[in-house]
């Protein structure tokens, strides 16, 4: 089975401070991972050493197959797709919703060729897909929150990526919104040639049953990881949040509470 991240014995120091410790982790072919922890743990960190953008002070880090160091970052970022609701502040508020999906494939901002009739039907699939079919022809900024997320996902995968990253892809949305989004998500992750996915949160309830694997992170190391069912438990998570927590399973997924 190939390993789609392998990450070995990563550090990271910024001015003295030690940001990541002795991180390892592997994603294996066909495996869906959560990334939990709380604000400051270090995830943000570790999406920027796997799309390239920081350099581990130590350690060795593959993506795809491809060691990096040697491999051209630019080239392996065309792979790797990355959602992150910070994005949406960049993007033109009268962008027509098709025309931002169909922008992903150059990874632009804003279209400055007309697009062809192949990649304006699948940017409509794609939309399709994750339930924002709707959206063809509206201004971006008529949209909901939890529109704008979708079209941006849709957008991502605009040009085929073999990795997807959705980075707080829930931030600021209500219940209702949240669980279309995490509808539309499960409905990708179940697609036969759907990417391997990594899904960044620091809510519990979020991770759906298709992250099949999680992994926790704190202070920068990893706290643990492995198979979802095994690693989100009550005892296991009131040690991470360094508070008593109680775990409950409901439709595969885990609700948590404070004791």
């Amino acid at each position: 089975m190939t390993n789609r991240i392998e990450i070995k014995d990563v550090f990271w120091r910024r001015e003295q401070k030690i940001i990541l410790k002795d991180i390892n982790w592997t994603v294996r072919q066909g495996e869906h991972w959560a990334i939990l922890g709380l604000n400051g743990s270090g995830k943000t960190t570790l999406l920027n050493m796997i799309t390239g953008y920081l350099w581990p002070t130590q350690g060795e880090i593959s993506v795809l197959g491809q060691q990096y160091g040697t491999v051209d970052l630019r080239e392996m970022r065309k792979r790797i797709g990355w959602v992150s609701s910070s994005f949406q502040e960049r993007i033109h508020p009268n962008e027509k919703a098709q025309h931002l999906v169909i922008s992903g494939l150059h990874a632009s901002i804003g279209l400055f060729d007309n697009p062809s009739e192949e990649h304006i039907q699948k940017a409509v699939q794609l939309m399709e897909t994750l339930g924002c079919g709707h959206l063809i022809d509206r201004g971006y900024q008529t949209c909901s929150q939890g529109e704008k997320q979708k079209l941006l996902i849709a957008r991502a995968l605009m040009a085929s990526p073999e990795l997807l990253i959705l980075d707080e892809a829930c931030n600021g949305l209500d219940i209702l919104s949240r669980e279309s989004l995490l509808q539309a998500i499960a409905k990708l992750a179940k697609q036969e040639d759907a990417p391997t996915l990594l899904y960044v949160t620091h809510h519990v309830e979020e991770i759906l049953p298709e992250f099949t694997h999680t992994l926790l992170l704190r202070r920068g190391s990893v706290f643990a990881e492995g198979r979802t069912n095994e690693v989100i438990t009550g005892e296991r998570l009131s040690a991470l949040f360094e508070t008593p927590v109680q775990v409950d399973w409901r439709n595969q997924r885990a609700w948590l509470s404070l004791l």
